[in-house]
């Protein structure tokens, strides 16, 4: 051991896995960064002095008597105004090839929002998308996942929501993103005109694996700066968390700690739940919303990944196609935000909640005349109308590509109604009716 610039440099370790090494060293602190050969790690665990070091590119190659200079302080992001439109790798390095940016450096990953300082969340984000604002309308300072099968266009579905919903800043943190996913984004980004207030965090399939555990600290570290200093609106993207967890679960193996439910491992709530808590709704009027995908293994909600997140999220998005209209639709019945009752009726139309009541009992009628069909039973007349009602639902309402505001959503539910059913078959109330109703 020698010294150099006041740090100490250790060459002697004890043991060496594929993704840690492990040494013996004094004063060292949790979540530290260090420098092994050459390498960023993080500490991981201590137990006395035997410290174990998660090294971010892997271990490969590095020998016993490496080069270790601990650097006496956790991963940390400069925070200012220069971060807007900006592209960050997973350690807050810029990836566009600008300079890098001044500001103030904040550690990353601190804790979230004392309860007594949050407010109830009663803002509307609107993403014109109506299977949210419509069937699950989204309010400031909500946790929400899209949950979706891989072949499911999510990636599209949040540039969409980044390039439509109201906000002041959109935060994406992407992890494990193909290099087409991540030109995809910084694409529609730029030709939308909308960098100026996107800020992206980005890891891709061909940097370590253990890098995206950086991505939704480095995110939310930047939508604290925003909510909390500047009082702004901010939507934090983050996909895909299952790979995230894998993330975890490969540092986890590789410490040999005993895996839990599908290998992962035990910490999996926690480390999860640290993440969404950071959403809140701010007294002073600057919010953090989180919308998360968490991508399904042959839609396998019982996985520990998407069992755990339902547990710490307000609802959830179900992404599927619409086998009718060869639409991908956001599924009325598996979807739910559970605070949307806060905003539905108050910050919006009257007749907001009635008609999304309205909407999706007579989708759930259509999908009972199909199950007639299959069964070889005979159609009503009511079937038949509930039938074409789905089709026409699925596609000019709850399809992805469709971007309306939320008071040409509801118009169109009308129409729709007055299109295939009477008045008493919509179970609307009268006076809504009376004010409403767009048909015979």
């Amino acid at each position: 051991m020698a010294t150099k610039a006041f740090q100490k440099i250790y060459t002697q370790l004890e043991a060496i896995t594929k993704a840690t090494v492990a040494l013996r060293a004094q004063g060292i602190s949790n979540d530290e960064l260090a420098v092994v050969d050459g390498r960023l790690a993080q500490v991981v665990k201590t137990k006395g002095d035997l410290v174990t070091l998660q090294v971010f590119a892997g271990t490969e190659g590095i020998p016993t008597d490496a080069e270790v200079t601990f650097l006496g302080a956790p991963p940390t992001l400069k925070v200012s105004d220069e971060l807007a439109g900006r592209f960050f790798d997973a350690y807050g390095k810029p990836l566009d090839g600008g300079p890098e940016v001044e500001g103030r450096e904040v550690q990353i990953g601190g804790p979230s929002v004392n309860p007594y300082k949050r407010r109830q969340p009663s803002q509307i984000i609107p993403t014109g998308i109506a299977g949210i604002d419509l069937n699950n309308t989204l309010v400031s300072g909500q946790k929400i996942p899209f949950f979706a099968d891989p072949d499911q266009p999510y990636n599209n579905v949040m540039a969409q929501v980044a390039l439509r919903a109201d906000v002041d800043k959109i935060i994406l943190g992407g992890m494990g993103l193909t290099n087409d996913d991540y030109l995809y984004f910084k694409h529609e980004f730029e030709a939308a005109g909308a960098l100026d207030k996107i800020i992206s965090f980005v890891n891709t399939t061909e940097q370590p694996p253990v890098e995206r555990l950086l991505i939704p600290d480095m995110a939310l570290t930047a939508a604290e700066y925003f909510a909390v200093e500047k009082n702004e609106k901010v939507l934090v993207l983050l996909t895909d968390m299952t790979l995230y967890a894998d993330a975890l679960s490969i540092v986890s193996n590789r410490m040999d700690q005993i895996p839990s439910k599908d290998s992962m491992p035990g910490s999996l709530y926690s480390d999860l739940a640290k993440i969404y808590e950071k959403a809140v709704q701010l007294p002073e009027g600057g919010s953090i919303t989180i919308i998360a995908v968490t991508t399904l293994n042959d839609g396998d909600i019982t996985h520990a990944i998407p069992d755990n997140t339902g547990y710490i999220t307000e609802g959830q998005l179900f992404l599927r196609t619409d086998p009718d209209s060869g639409k991908v639709i956001i599924d009325p019945f598996r979807s739910l935000s559970r605070l949307k009752q806060l905003v539905q009726g108050k910050k919006t139309r009257k007749d907001h909640g009635q008609v999304m009541n309205a909407s999706v009992r007579l989708y759930a009628d259509a999908q009972n005349a199909k199950t007639k069909l299959e069964n070889g039973f005979d159609l009503s007349d009511y079937d038949e109308r509930c039938l074409d009602y789905a089709k026409a639902y699925a596609t000019r309402l709850l399809a992805i590509d469709v971007n309306l505001k939320i008071d040409e959503m509801l118009d169109t539910a009308w129409e729709l109604f007055g299109t295939y059913f009477s008045k008493a078959e919509t179970g609307i109330k009268q006076e809504l009716i009376d004010t409403y109703w767009k048909g015979n």
